[in-house]
């Protein structure tokens, strides 16, 4: 489909608005899913690792399925996207409540949920980026600020209203706020060529050649028939021989020729069929096996599989404080009085403020990206460190706070992989780091909480979490340190599509 040039502007602000509050919507409850997960804990009684899979699969199942959501909004488009979604999210929220079980909630809120932020992350993107070209970094800012936004809001929501209304009414409240998707899906208008050629003629271009043959070979069929036909008819009246017995020889012979063209022909086309769908079969392989050819050729870059590694082992555990946070005070025995805002609330504003500071000092061309990202990983496993020994809700607050800040490094991340592997290779190499980002964001919080069943204490897994942070800080600052450049001098010899980080100050 032919698109217009991007307008930067006009209908496309609309675009950013109902982005900002569909991301707000759908992702608000599973980010502040820590709220809910004290009281999944007390109603069904199950372990700590076995209850932190609900949040875990809401907030990864999204990111694993990255490449099924992508083909489903390059297929259909973003606003049919963005309806069926919304049923899904309000759906699958609205299910949730009559849970009879922790089982149940795995599928109704990990999964359906969890499928449709998918869904929806990736139409308010590709609609966005759509409608931007010169302020896309911009807008993408201003949508991806809605999920932080929403976590901030709900985390406070979700509490008043299970102290109004129970789990179950909370539930459902929140996902008939979620059916506001709907109408912020409908706003959603594809930016489509009025030039575009009609649906029948483009179907007709596609069209391979060797469906023609079939016609043309069908229509020489008919062709002899009639020159037989017609052939038998002059012979007939040249002869003018009223014999009912040469007259059925002459049928019977002309029938039996017929017959034995038509079943050439139908075994021409079986072949000609199989021919087709075997080189059809050819050319999926050969794309396969390109796709593997160029991923195998990112990994031979030496900071593309360190970020890999880091990417994975800071998603396992960092993500687990915006889950635990609220469990870890209960922990603690702090006293209601002293909590003046939920923890998860802290950390869902003070990432929406990281977000747009680390957003604004990687435009500045003195400031590497990929040491600003590494930066953000190694203090980020010094705090972890740190959990353990806060007593206090203040220190707790303050520690959200930084973990919060340091979690808005998502917005320099594609920044990270463009300089790395390249424009060219950004949405492969993108792709592969979402899907182990995702695996991250399930494993991480399972495994806190398998520590904690373990343990019967905090401090063992927050020690594990901020050991991988850290792991994943210090392999990606090795691979980025000019001791490499000696070896990424030499990317003559390495093939065309092989890029190196340059780990200069203007990077």
């Amino acid at each position: 489909m032919a698109f217009r040039k991007p307008p930067d502007g006009g209908w496309g602000w609309v675009i950013v608005v109902v982005s900002f509050f569909t991301q707000f919507l759908c992702y608000g409850s599973p980010l502040a899913v820590g709220v809910l997960y004290l009281e999944w804990l007390d109603a069904f009684g199950e372990g700590k690792g076995k209850t932190a899979w609900v949040g875990s699969l809401a907030n990864g199942i999204g990111l694993l399925a990255s490449p099924v959501c992508s083909i489903c909004v390059s297929s259909f488009g973003a606003r049919p996207v963005a309806i069926f979604s919304g049923f899904m999210v309000a759906g699958g929220l609205m299910m949730s409540s009559f849970a009879p079980n922790i089982y149940f909630l795995y599928v109704s809120y990990g999964i359906v949920v969890g499928l449709g932020c998918g869904l929806l992350y990736t139409a308010t993107v590709t609609i966005t980026c759509q409608y931007f070209d010169k302020r896309r970094g911009l807008a993408l800012g201003l949508i991806s600020t809605g999920s932080s936004v929403g976590l901030f809001i709900y985390a406070a929501l979700q509490r008043e209203l299970i102290e109004l209304y129970g789990l179950d009414g909370c539930l459902l409240i929140v996902g008939a706020l979620s059916l506001n998707i709907l109408a912020c899906g409908s706003l959603m208008r594809p930016l489509e060529s009025s030039s575009s050629p009609p649906p029948e003629k483009m179907f007709v271009d596609k069209v391979p050649d060797q469906y023609f043959v079939y016609h043309e070979k069908e229509k020489t069929v008919e062709e002899n028939i009639s020159i037989l036909e017609k052939g038998y008819i002059d012979e007939k009246s040249v002869n003018n021989v009223p014999d009912c017995k040469q007259d059925s020889i002459l049928n019977k012979n002309a029938l039996s020729s017929i017959n034995i063209n038509e079943k050439d022909t139908y075994k021409k086309k079986v072949v000609e069929q199989t021919n087709f769908c075997k080189q059809l079969a050819k050319r999926k392989w050969q794309l396969y096996l390109t796709y593997w050819k160029e991923t195998m050729v990112l990994f031979k870059n030496k900071v593309f599989s360190a970020l890999f590694v880091a990417i994975l082992l800071f998603d396992i555990g960092g993500f687990p404080p915006s889950l635990l946070m609220e469990d870890v005070a209960r922990s603690a025995n702090i006293s209601e009085d002293d909590y003046y805002m939920p923890l998860i609330s802290i950390i869902g504003i003070m990432t929406t403020v990281g977000k747009l500071i680390l957003g604004i000092l990687a435009d500045f061309k003195w400031v590497n990206t990929l040491y600003l990202y590494v930066t953000t990983l190694l203090m980020t496993g010094v705090a972890l460190f740190a959990i353990p020994f806060a007593k206090s809700y203040l220190t707790l607050a303050m520690l959200s706070g930084i973990l919060g800040f340091l979690t808005g490094n998502w917005s320099i991340f594609p920044y990270v992989t463009t300089k790395t592997v390249g424009i060219e290779k950004l949405t492969h190499a993108y792709g592969i780091l979402m899907f182990f980002a995702g695996l991250g964001n399930s494993l991480g919080p399972p495994i806190v909480g398998w520590f904690y069943d373990w343990t019967q204490e905090y401090n063992t897994a927050f020690y594990f979490s901020g050991f991988c942070v850290l792991l994943g800080g210090f392999l990606l600052l090795l691979a980025a340190l000019p001791c490499w450049n000696a070896c990424t001098n030499q990317s003559s010899k390495l093939p065309p599509n092989t890029y190196s980080y340059k780990v200069a100050s203007n990077a």
